[in-house]
């Protein structure tokens, strides 16, 4: 597994600028990613490029500034805000003396700091090592001449080949144990079925405010802090709303800018809940510069794991750090599409209880008039067999006739 972050350990970020017009945002959003995975940011070396250098992704002159930064700091760690392959870090680490990771290890690190279920825990792992093991092909070779070990290396078998086969084996258990838990929740929603009750998942940017959100309408206690990733592993609660009874609320993980695939596809089966949801809230930090972005990111996700078409209720969150007052707007059909509200505040909040008030026992009404339709439907079908029947019976007696 690739190994946590220390605490206090003092970063050297690099950012490139390869025309993107958000560079500012992903200054911030790599500052808070640092400090979350518990790092302090030293220095930050930017520089503008058309395309990444093969060897080192800076260049030559880049790493130069890096190096220097890293003497003057004492720095013990570089974090590229970029995607690294394994023969980039190989040659950067060789050069700079100093552990260099990028964007994709340190999201993979908070990810392993923030998990505490068992599940999340064995998710995390999965994405390590599905990470790791695209390092294992060229950034190891070194260990390539190595002679076995014992109880460990099969006849012949170098140091690489050994940490490839245990790796592989590592994985394959992973795997087998999550698809196991994935058996047991998809017998335990059968059992449950879709319920009569609006189930509706949060989801949102990493720090949009969604468990704040959570836990000012259920009080359910969930860990919120101004942090990424400050939550992991799904919570569900019931919420009373009154006339409109029972609904069902989750929050899950949020999304991220260039969310690593492997965490994807290694919580796909902890996402997939979001996918089964009668409605997302999908909650903005309307206060954010690259709030659109930051829409657009988290619909790129949810497309990944099959939600793309479960209906959206905007949640402009923040509203404290912006000025504007709590609302409710509607499209022009009359239906809610959105509701602004301060979380930390609680102003706007029973503008929110009263949409999904509205929106519960629109499901109630739905629900009531499929009853009624597929009880038309039998009765229909008693009576056109109870006909049947007395044709037959009429046929009968007209054929036995003397």
């Amino acid at each position: 597994m690739v190994e946590r972050a220390a605490a206090k350990e003092r970063a050297v970020i690099v950012q490139l600028d390869f025309g993107r017009e958000d560079l500012a945002e992903q200054l911030a959003e790599v500052r808070l990613l640092t400090r979350s995975a518990g790092a302090a940011v030293c220095a930050i070396v930017q520089g503008s490029r058309h395309s990444p250098d093969a060897a080192t992704y800076a260049g030559k002159g880049k790493v130069e500034e890096v190096a220097a930064e890293i003497n003057v700091h004492q720095a013990d760690l570089v974090i590229f805000n970029h995607e690294l392959s394994a023969g980039q870090e190989r040659n950067l680490e060789r050069r700079l003396q100093c552990r260099v990771i990028d964007r994709t290890s340190l999201i993979l690190d908070i990810f392993a700091q923030r998990a505490q279920s068992s599940e999340g825990k064995l998710q995390v792992e999965l994405a390590q090592l599905e990470h790791l093991s695209t390092r294992l092909v060229r950034g190891w070779t070194h260990l390539e001449r190595q002679k076995g070990g014992i109880g460990l290396r099969g006849p012949g078998e170098t140091q690489l080949e050994t940490d490839r086969r245990l790796l592989g084996i590592r994985v394959k258990l992973l795997k087998e144990r999550l698809a196991r838990l994935e058996r047991q929740r998809g017998v335990q929603r059968k059992a449950r079925g879709r319920g009569e009750l609006l189930n509706v998942s949060l989801v949102g940017y990493t720090n949009a405010g969604k468990s704040t959100l959570f836990n000012a309408l259920t009080h359910a206690g969930v860990f919120a802090a101004d942090q990424l990733f400050a939550t992991l592993d799904t919570t569900t609660r019931k919420l009373w709303l009154g006339e409109a009874g029972h609904i069902v609320l989750s929050d899950t993980v949020g999304f991220i800018r260039d969310l690593p695939h492997s965490l994807v596809a290694a919580f796909h089966a902890t996402l997939e809940a979001t996918a089964e949801a009668d409605l997302l809230l999908h909650v903005v930090d309307s206060a954010s510069p690259a709030r659109d972005d930051q829409i657009a990111d988290v619909n790129k996700v949810l497309a990944e794991i099959g939600a793309a078409d479960v209906p959206q209720l905007t949640v402009q969150n923040k509203l404290d750090l912006t000025g504007l007052p709590p609302a409710v707007e509607r499209d022009e059909y009359g239906r809610i599409s959105r509701v602004r509200l301060s979380a930390v505040s609680g102003d706007g909040l029973p503008l929110l209880r009263e949409a999904l008030s509205e929106l519960a026992l629109a499901k109630t009404r739905d629900l009531q008039d499929l009853r009624d339709l597929q009880e038309l439907r039998d009765s229909r079908e008693r009576a056109a067999g109870a006909a049947t029947v007395q044709n037959v019976d009429r046929i009968l007696d007209s054929d036995g006739s003397p």
